[in-house]
């Protein structure tokens, strides 16, 4: 089974941390009216979640179709040991 390294979950962590601490800075200074950056952070947190959640059912679909082609494979090394040629008996 594929397992992550410990530096490349590291790095995904920390890049994330650093990109939301990146727009949130840059919300919060962003020069107009507290009503328009309130409408740029409601965003960011609707595209955060919204990438986790399609991150999320990416991941949950390659699993799925990885499981369903492990027995489809599993299906067909079974059928070809059951109808597998034998020599004959005489030889």
């Amino acid at each position: 089974m594929h397992s992550d390294s410990p530096a490349w979950s590291l790095y995904c962590s920390v890049s994330f941390v650093v990109a939301a601490a990146m727009m949130a800075i840059g919300i919060s200074i962003m020069p107009g009216e507290t009503w328009v950056r309130a409408y740029f952070a409601m965003s960011a947190m609707l595209l955060t979640g919204s990438t986790f959640t399609l991150a999320k059912m990416l991941r949950d679909r390659h699993e799925a179709q990885r499981l369903h082609q492990r027995i489809e494979e599993a299906k067909t090394e079974q059928l070809l040991k059951t109808y597998e040629l034998k020599p004959p008996l005489g030889t």
